[in-house]
Order: structure tokens, then C-alpha cells, then sequence
């Protein structure tokens, strides 16, 4: 094999050993980084509900929307951190030396890149801060830099996965959570207010982060040699277009409507429908984990020429059998629940909770529908996100005369957008093996979605 060939003497033992590792090695590394995620999680949970408790229903609802707008930026990002691991795995980075040199570049730009956007936005805070619905302008002006800037982050765990350095890039995951919490927590302590509890708790907490992939990248690869990268952040954009841009819109679906419904309501009931979401979404958590697994699986059977229709049906009901007793939970008791994790404010979106429950378990069995159809290849699928993507705003700004309606409609909008979701996923069994990606590709690509799924676990 060419890669193999390619592979220089003076590349640390992750570069030489990467092709090797068994495929039962891949599952069980990635198994430790959903476990990591899940540890992850928790720690957000925890931040969610303490930030809730400290800023009240109408700052936490502000602070959800900021925190909505950064996770859809930090999910493309996850895509650039899947083709960062595939090209470091096929040793297209070059030997250590010239990897450490296209990392440090790209790193160099992401930063200059927060710097241009943070001064863009900084010029337009008050149209940022309308468009959020935040109060603080320089609030609002902090929210796009520190997508971008998460973006750094994003690209050092993808080099070290593509070294199979797996171990560093879960302590990541759980060291970002902590330091997160423990910064925000200082702040409400503190007395700060929604931008100082976001300021520490979402870019500054991505500082400490940064800096100790950085250390391990350094150990794994030495110091850079100079001269130019062998791949710039542009050509490593278009390594995953279909990933990026389904990834993108469904984090745009998944999020949009907290912000749309600040437009409608007042801010009150807009901030307990913030943490009725949150709530919710603990579902769309259970699917990316199942999808961890379900991607690169449905990649091994698509590219033996298997059906792998199967593993949708069977991770779908697997995420049926979390799902129905949720829904079951909210229906009999939604407003002790929302009193009982956020407080008494929270009850105003107490008859809108089980509705949410519904459209967000309807919306996490269309995420898996996205990752089988990224597995066996497919793209007429983007056609029918980016769909959905215009219309959930589009409805909760057209039905909005109660929360509980808002709800109502976005669970039939939902059902419409799984089973559309469902019959593209499933109409041929047997996908062109032009479209196929590779095994090592859906691998990357689901590591780095377990990555993101932390921080989409934040608001």
C-alpha cells in the first residue's frame, strides 16, 4: 500500500501503528471516548441547572440563547476535526516534524480568524444582540468568536485521533466540562451576570484546554520544522462537505427554535421554554452516543455489501425504549419536574414539556436517519435539512400564541421531517460503492461528533 510506503521513519509510533489497530480497537477506543462524552455531559448537566438556579428563568433564558448560537458553530467545526484525523491517520500531514508545522498553521489562522470576527462583531453588537435577543451587546458580540475559536480545539483532538492518541482527547473532553463549570460557578458565586457567567464558562474556559492538547501534541510530534503546511484549513474544509453541511443544518434545527421563540414571547416565558429544551434534548444526547456506534457500523456493512438497513431499525428502537418513558415522565408530571431542577418559573412551560419531549425524540430518530445516510453515502437527504432548518423558525414565529402551541407544531413539523428522513435513508439497499465513504472516515467522523455532543449538552 502507498500509505504505508509513505510513512516516514521519523513519525511517532501513533502515525506508524494507525493503519494496524483492528477494527475491535477502533470500536473499543471509541467506546471510551463516548464515555468520556457521557462523564462530559454530566458535568454540563450539572452547569445548566446551577446557571439556572443562579440567573432565574428570564437570564438563563438569554444565556441559552448565546450558548444555542455557539453550538451551531462548534458543529461544523467537528467536521474539519474528522477530516484533521483522517488525513493524520494517511500520513497526508507528513512526517512529525511537518505534521506539528500544519497543526501550529492552522492554529495560527483559527486564532487570527476569532481576532477578524471578533472585531466584525464587536462593530455589529447591537444587531447581534436584537438577532439573540440579549440584553448586554457585548454579550452578544462574544458568541461568534468563541465558536470560531472552539474551532482550535477542534482540529487538535482530530490530529491526535488520526495518531491514535485517543486518551488525551477524552480527558479533553471531561477537563473542558469541569473547568466550565468551576469558572462558571465562580462567577455566579460571584455575582456576575449572563456575559460574565458566558464570558468564563464558554471562551475563556476554551484557553486551558487548548493549551494542554497542545502539550500532548507537542510530545507526540516534537517540534515543528518550518516551511509551508502540507494541507491548508480550506482543503481540509472540503475533505467532508456532506457531513459539514448536514451536521451544520441539523445543529441549526436542534437549536433555532430557542432563539426564534425569544422573538415571540416575552422573556419570561421564553426563558422557561429555554429549560423545558433542556429537558427535552436529553434525548438528541441517547441518539448521538447510539450513532457513535451506528455510523461506523453502517459503513462495515455497506462496504462488504451488506444491507445495513438493520442497524437503523435497531439503534431506532433502541432510542424508542429511552424515549417513551421520558415522554411518560413528562406527561404525568412535567411541572414537578421543571420545579423541581430549575425552580418554580420554570412551571410556565410546564403544559409545553411533554409536546417538546415528543419533537425532540421524534427529532433524535432523524438524527440517526442522517447518520445511516452519511454512512451508505447519500446527499439528497441535505435537501430535506436544509427544509427543515427554514421552517422551524418559520413556525414558532407564525403558530407562537402559547408556548404549548409552539410545541404542538414543532412535534408535527417533526414528524414530517422523520419520516421523510426515514424513506430517503432506507430506499435502496444497495448504495453505489463510488459514494461509500471509508471505514476509517465514519470512524473519525463519529469520534468527532462525540466531541460536540458536550458542548451541545451546555445550554
Amino acid at each position: 500500500m502507498s500509505g504505508k510506503r509513505a510513512a516516514p521513519s521519523a513519525s511517532p509510533p501513533g502515525l506508524a501503528r494507525r493503519g494496524r489497530l483492528s477494527r475491535e480497537s477502533h470500536t473499543v477506543r471509541a467506546a471510551g471516548l463516548a464515555g468520556a462524552q457521557l462523564v462530559a455531559n454530566g458535568l454540563a448537566l450539572v452547569a445548566t441547572i446551577a446557571f439556572a438556579r443562579a440567573l432565574g428563568t428570564e437570564g438563563y433564558g438569554e444565556l441559552a440563547r448565546m450558548v444555542s448560537v455557539f453550538v451551531i458553530l462548534v458543529v461544523p467545526a467537528t467536521a474539519l476535526q474528522a477530516a484533521a484525523a483522517r488525513d493524520a491517520a494517511l500520513g497526508r500531514l507528513g512526517d512529525a516534524p511537518q505534521a506539528a508545522a500544519t497543526l501550529r498553521s492552522w492554529i495560527e489562522r483559527t486564532v487570527l480568524a476569532t481576532l477578524v470576527v471578533a472585531v466584525v462583531c464587536v462593530l455589529a453588537r447591537e444587531q447581534l444582540a436584537h438577532l439573540m435577543q440579549v440584553s448586554d451587546p457585548w454579550g452578544a458580540a462574544m458568541v461568534l468568536p468563541a465558536g470560531v475559536l472552539w474551532t482550535a480545539l477542534a482540529l487538535q483532538r482530530g490530529v491526535l485521533q488520526g495518531l491514535a492518541d485517543y486518551r488525551p482527547v477524552a480527558i479533553s473532553l471531561i477537563v473542558e466540562q469541569a473547568v466550565r463549570l468551576a469558572l462558571g460557578l465562580g462567577a455566579a458565586l460571584a455575582g456576575a451576570g449572563v456575559v460574565g457567567i458566558f464570558a468564563l464558562s464558554v471562551p475563556v474556559a476554551i484557553v486551558p484546554v487548548g493549551l494542554l492538547l497542545s502539550l500532548e501534541a507537542r510530545r507526540r510530534l516534537g517540534p515543528p520544522e518550518h516551511g509551508r503546511p502540507h494541507t491548508g484549513l480550506r482543503t481540509l474544509s472540503r475533505r467532508n462537505p456532506v457531513p459539514l453541511t448536514a451536521l451544520t443544518l441539523f445543529a441549526i434545527v436542534q437549536n433555532v427554535d430557542v432563539v426564534a421563540v425569544a422573538h415571540a414571547f416575552s422573556s419570561s416565558l421564553s426563558g422557561a421554554y429555554a429549560q423545558a429544551s433542556v429537558a427535552a434534548k436529553g434525548i438528541i444526547w441517547v441518539a448521538v452516543g447510539v450513532g457513535l456506534y451506528l455510523l461506523p457500523e453502517t459503513a462495515r456493512e455497506a462496504a462488504r455489501g451488506r444491507d445495513p438497513r438493520h442497524l437503523l431499525l435497531r439503534t431506532t428502537g433502541l432510542l424508542a425504549l429511552v424515549a417513551l418513558p421520558m415522554i411518560a415522565v413528562y406527561l404525568a408530571a412535567s411541572e414537578r419536574v421543571l420545579d423541581l431542577v430549575f425552580g418554580d418559573e420554570a412551571t410556565l412551560a410546564s403544559g409545553a414539556l411533554p409536546w417538546l419531549g415528543a419533537a425532540m425524540s421524534l427529532l433524535s430518530a432523524s438524527y440517526l436517519a442522517i447518520q445511516f445516510a452519511l454512512g451508505v453515502g447519500r446527499r439528497a437527504f441535505l435537501v430535506v435539512v436544509a427544509a427543515m432548518a427554514v421552517a422551524v423558525p418559520t413556525v414558532v414565529l407564525s403558530v407562537g400564541s402559547t408556548l404549548t402551541d409552539v410545541a404542538i407544531a414543532l412535534t408535527g413539523l417533526n414528524v414530517v421531517f422523520v419520516v421523510a428522513m426515514g424513506a430517503l435513508a432506507i430506499r435502496s439497499p444497495r448504495p453505489s460503492p463510488a459514494g461509500l465513504p471509508t471505514v476509517g472516515d465514519a470512524d473519525a467522523l463519529a469520534a468527532a461528533e462525540s466531541a460536540a455532543a458536550a458542548e451541545a449538552a451546555i445550554p
